[in-house]
């Protein structure tokens, strides 16, 4: 059987493992045929995430006017919106839960009865590598959240990257189409109508090359690892490591599940065979904002999941449902406490689930994009911000797997939010195996 008859979903498993072969197999100086393998990898990765995050303005603007929009009146408006923002709010704060539970419980920071400030190599020294990297952030960056949702020049917003500004207009947008006059609110209807049917098609083509760029985003992390760093990874901060993938894990197969099972009755395992593709991608592109057109797909023909509800809870939670983010970013804040030899009180733990919850909503679905949020709360708790420098080195594995949570989540959340609505045929058995 030929590699390209088999279902997207096998091709792009395939290509993680054939990426990790590969990335263990070469280092960063590795040349065939007189070209650099890392800077080849870097470059078709470059590509594909290029070719998905084209396809981020369109799909949002469309999906959501014409969501809002075929949701007619502001009674049936609001009632999804709430639903909406009151399971998001609900999943981060059991996934930061679970992840404050977590990191208590195994102390990541203290090796040997000892704080492992001396291991991990903290000093000033980190200081003005991190500062570069993230950015001068402080608590009082969380007045930009809401300051992003409505923006002096739309156009700008879009092109800049900055979706709540982005989401808030489109909402508008397709509120208000709904009050013109009917001749002229179907014209815009159909535009729109338009629009994201020719974008889902677009979706489609680069999909097709999913498992190229897989590999290469895969291959090129694999690859920069390098021996040193791995041998730091293990030895320093594989505790770290082990108590986020296992919090991550925890959220992802237990309490989504029996929220799934729970408040929509359906059968957790076949959501799971009907996002695999999204969730791979997910996995390998460490980005919600590029995998969201997959996600709308995967949910909306594998799932069985109305247009109406996918187009509205999707690229919503795209932004602002990050429970993967918040939980590692409550997880890292007290494995750096810990670190240091400090004993975090009930209060100021408390503290750090709030602003995690607040920061979370703001942080952009782009890979890497919570250590700004991480600094926040390090400023917050008094921690110096060179703290951020010793989770670089496992932060963009980690990073993958947050993806895939804060992904699944939104997914979980169109599905709950379906049944609420009184949709029927979700994840019945037709729908059981995801199409290629």
């Amino acid at each position: 059987m030929s590699i390209f008859k088999l279902k997207l979903h096998t091709q792009i498993f395939l290509a993680l493992v054939l990426a990790v072969v590969a990335g263990l197999l070469t280092n960063p100086e590795t040349r065939l045929l007189g070209v650099e393998l890392f800077a080849a990898y870097d470059f078709v990765g470059s590509m594909f995430l290029n070719a998905l995050r084209m396809l981020i303005v369109p799909i949002i603007t469309s999906s959501i006017i014409t969501g809002i929009a075929g949701i007619g009146s502001s009674e049936a408006l609001g009632r999804l919106g709430g639903k909406t923002f009151a399971y998001y709010m609900m999943t981060s704060f059991l996934a930061i839960v679970v992840g404050i539970l977590a990191v208590n419980l195994v102390q990541p920071g203290i090796v040997d009865g000892e704080p492992a400030r001396e291991i991990l190599g903290l000093s000033a020294e980190h200081a003005s590598d991190v500062a570069d990297k993230v950015g001068n952030h402080d608590a009082s960056s969380l007045t930009n959240v809401f300051l992003s949702m409505i923006p002096p020049n739309i156009i700008a917003a879009a092109a800049n990257g900055q979706l709540l500004g982005l989401i808030f207009f489109s909402l508008l947008y397709g509120f208000y189409m709904t009050r013109i006059g009917d001749e002229l609110a179907q014209v815009q209807y159909k535009f729109w109508c338009g629009v994201y049917e020719i974008v889902m098609r677009l979706t489609e083509l680069v999909m097709k090359f999913a498992p190229i760029g897989v590999f290469a985003l895969v291959a090129k992390v694999v690859t920069g690892i390098g021996e040193e760093d791995l041998g730091s990874l293990v030895q320093s901060l594989g505790l770290f490591f082990i108590t986020v993938v296992l919090s991550l894990s925890f959220h992802a197969f237990v309490t989504l599940p029996l929220l799934l099972a729970t408040l929509a009755r359906v059968n957790p395992l076949r959501h799971y065979k009907a996002m695999v593709t999204a969730l791979l991608t997910a996995f390998s592109t460490a980005s919600s904002s590029a995998t969201l057109p997959l996600t709308i797909e995967c949910v909306r023909d594998n799932a069985g999941v109305s247009n109406r509800v996918t187009s509205f809870v999707l690229p919503l939670g795209a932004t602002i449902n990050m429970d993967g983010t918040a939980l590692y970013e409550c997880v890292a804040a007290i494995f750096i406490a810990q670190a240091f030899g400090l004993e975090l009180t009930f209060v100021t733990q408390f503290t750090i689930l709030l602003i995690a919850l607040l920061t979370s909503i703001g942080v952009a679905g782009i890979p890497a994009a919570s250590l700004v949020a991480i600094t926040i709360i390090l400023s917050a708790i008094g921690l110096p911000l060179e703290a951020v420098g010793v989770i670089l080195a496992v932060d963009r594995v980690l990073d993958m797997f947050r993806t895939s949570v804060n992904v699944f989540s939104d997914s979980c959340g169109a599905v709950i939010i379906a049944r609420s609505e009184g949709e029927t045929g979700i994840l019945t058995e037709k729908r059981d195996a995801p199409d290629a």
